[in-house]
């Protein structure tokens, strides 16, 4: 295992590589300036969390910037995962919107949970993402190929407030104006059913554990939540959250179950 000094000097010979000032990296791993010179000088170490993100800021795998030979202009794989996991080849990670399905999937959420006082837009939002996120991280494929963006409330889906007022338009739901604790709060109510055979068994298996686990959730306490999942935490501030990233996931947030010779694949 490499000690703290090689770790820094990786760590300013792979900024540098990039063409970061230590000011603008900094502000990527949302750190102090200070911090990270204190690194790359060896005299403070890094978290786990922190390494995932200069990991992804700098594009490097966290398997081979840790053993001795590390090269920087070798061949690295940002997807691999820190336990040797590789990326497959086939898995699509740029999401391509199903829209037809986003509205069932949308539907059915709300057929199973729009009768909670406290399941309101802020909520929706965050069971969509987990949905999304988990099935994507279980079976290497979209549900229904959204864009989340990170803003301060947790991840959103993109173009989903058109798809809302369409599906208003066309009376497959309505808008209610509420207040929960005092709170404006905007609820959604199904008017139809969700056309069921649109959804994989796998499909509705994923999005039900996370309405089992999260659907109970205030809206500050699954924002807090999202908050901490490792796709939100290694997003810039208002970015685009990169599917690949659910494979860093740890314990609470990882919907997967790997195997023994899963965990040894090179």
């Amino acid at each position: 295992m490499i000690n703290q000094n090689e770790i820094g000097k990786r760590i300013a010979l792979l900024r540098k590589h990039k063409s970061y000032s230590q000011e603008e990296l900094a502000k990527l791993i949302n750190i102090p300036r200070t911090a990270l010179a204190q690194i790359e000088t060896g005299n403070r170490g890094i978290t786990t969390e922190e390494l995932l993100m200069f990991s992804y800021t700098l594009e490097f795998s966290i398997d081979k910037f840790l053993i001795e030979n590390f090269e920087i202009n070798a061949e690295t794989d940002l997807h691999e995962k820190t336990t040797g996991k590789v990326k497959k080849e086939e898995r699509v990670s740029t999401p391509k919107l199903h829209i037809d399905k986003f509205k069932q999937v949308l539907l059915y959420i709300l057929e199973k949970c729009a009768g909670k006082p406290n399941v309101g837009e802020t909520v929706l939002y965050k069971l969509l993402y987990f949905a999304e996120f988990n099935y994507y991280e279980v079976y290497e494929e979209h549900l229904i190929g959204a864009t989340f963006k990170k803003l301060p409330y947790g991840p959103v889906p993109q173009k989903l407030d058109v798809i809302l007022k369409q599906m208003e338009k066309n009376g497959e739901l309505k808008m209610i104006k509420t207040e929960y604790y005092e709170r404006p709060q905007k609820r959604y109510i199904p008017l139809i059913k969700p056309d069921l055979t649109l959804l994989k068994a796998s499909e509705k298996e994923i999005i039900d554990q996370v309405i089992n686990q999260l659907s109970d959730f205030s809206a500050k306490a699954i924002s807090d939540y999202s908050h901490r999942d490792m796709p939100w935490k290694a997003t810039k501030d208002g970015g685009i959250i990169d599917y690949e990233l659910a494979f860093y996931r740890e314990t609470p947030f990882s919907a997967r179950v790997y195997d023994e010779a899963e965990e040894n694949e090179s």
